[in-house]
């Protein structure tokens, strides 16, 4: 079994940076794809960034691309999300995601292991 927890979420004004991290349990983490979405109120959860198990791919939703970067320390088991030129549209939960094989996915449902998600809320 897997467990994710992640941090790092809070308020920050419209244009400023907040970096997630997610820690996983697990000997795994380092074969495994992960996955970073988010779910704002009244909407659907929707994908954000991925990266595979070596961290060399990664893939961007159009709407963070250029201004959000995933990354991971596979010696910490330890997945980022650096979020750069944060806009209101950006306020949501945010779930860290994992899946049993290597390589990244944009679907929620090619995830097998999810963290109880960090609030990250851009005010104007």
């Amino acid at each position: 079994q897997v467990q994710l927890v992640e941090s790092g979420g809070g308020l920050v004004q419209v244009g400023g940076s907040l970096r997630l991290s997610c820690a996983a349990s697990g000997r795994t983490f380092s074969s495994s794809g992960m996955g970073w979405f988010r779910q704002a109120p009244g909407k659907e959860r929707e994908f954000v960034a991925a990266i595979n198990w070596g961290g060399a791919g990664t893939y961007y939703a159009d709407s963070v691309k250029g201004r959000f970067t995933i990354s991971r320390d596979n010696a910490k088991n330890t997945v980022y999300l650096q979020m750069n030129s944060l806009k209101p549209e950006d306020t949501a939960v945010y779930y860290c995601a994992g899946r049993s094989g290597p390589h990244t996915s944009n679907r929620a449902g090619g995830y097998d292991y999810w963290g109880q998600g960090t609030q990250v809320t851009v005010s104007s």
